[in-house]
């Protein structure tokens, strides 16, 4: 059996190291890689690590672990048991420092399917070719914005306790197919889950507005710890939006559920609004509002329906 071997680049208006810093540190690929769910280093330091990623690919949410040889700038990686249709797979990012504040991004793949099969090449191909520009296009714009993309970050949190079982609470939180029932804000569920844990969701939401938006989620989820998910399908005036639900037993029984967003805001979409908010803090504040909204609501219902049982 033979491995593909495929090359993306793109140029950059940033310094090699601000780019390198991203593709370095792997904990920083939910916020800015869009098809990338949640990821993590397993073990090792910053030369010689083990990472597990949890990515979405051909609208499936898989899982997978690599090893990853760090030298310089360049990053080798390679699968370490990978699933079928994937017999192999690894490849290397490198960036070249090109003066004058630029530089250049190059992401090499190599790849197997299982058997050769032509089918599941054809997969293999189209999921590696829109990860990788999509990786790319959006490492560029995050490495160009620079300082300034701290300014659109926001990150926050809302709490509830809730006189029930850890399990009854998880439960509600993970059986996000029944939302619709059970979350007044939720009007519409698609629900995909091969694997258990692993979630892939299309879902309408009703903002406080009034108006009604689709999002495309991946959630991984830990049973009766943490529910982890990443919208890739975003409304306009976002870049990215991950978040988490987490569990935690209280001394006295109860159940502490935490509901946590971290945000980039998208200026260009924003300033495209037919009425857009009056400056970035008030953009802000609004996002905080309908999101914090809608999580709390959700967490109301978990807590009548657990304290109902």
């Amino acid at each position: 059996m033979s491995n593909i071997e495929v090359t993306h680049r793109i140029d950059v208006s940033a310094s090699a190291e601000s780019v390198h810093r991203i593709v370095a540190d792997v904990g920083l690929w939910p916020l800015y890689f869009p098809p990338t769910v949640r990821a993590e280093r397993v073990s090792g330091d910053d030369t010689d690590e083990r990472i597990r990623i949890w990515a979405v690919a051909n609208g499936r949410l898989r899982t997978w672990e690599s090893r990853r040889i760090t030298d310089g700038r360049r990053v080798r990686f390679e699968q370490i048991r990978p699933s079928a249709p994937v017999a192999a797979l690894g490849g290397e990012w490198s960036v070249e420092e090109r003066g004058s504040g630029r530089c250049a991004v190059v992401l090499d793949h190599h790849y197997r399917a299982v058997d050769d099969d032509p089918v599941q090449l054809d997969l293999i191909a189209r999921a590696v070719e829109h990860n990788s520009v999509s990786e790319l296009a959006h490492l560029k714009r995050a490495a160009e914005r620079g300082e300034s993309e701290k300014e659109l970050l926001l990150d926050f949190e809302d709490t509830e306790i809730i006189a029930g079982s850890l399990e009854d609470t998880y439960d509600f939180l993970y059986d996000v197919g029944k939302w619709p029932e059970r979350v007044p804000h939720v009007a519409r569920i698609e629900l995909r889950e091969d694997t258990p844990g692993l979630q892939h969701m299309e879902m309408d939401t009703i903002s406080p507005d009034g108006s009604l938006h689709t999002t495309v989620s991946g959630r991984v989820c830990d049973p009766s710890r943490r529910i982890v998910y990443k919208q890739t399908k975003l409304p306009p005036v976002l870049q990215a939006h991950n978040g988490e639900w987490t569990f935690e037993s209280t001394q006295d029984g109860s159940v502490r559920v935490t509901s946590r967003h971290q945000v980039i805001l998208d200026p260009d979409g924003i300033a495209a609004l037919p009425e857009p908010p009056a400056s970035l803090d008030a953009a802000k504040a609004a996002v905080r509002h309908a999101l914090g909204s809608n999580s709390r609501a959700t967490l109301a219902r978990a807590r009548q329906f657990v304290e109902s049982r």
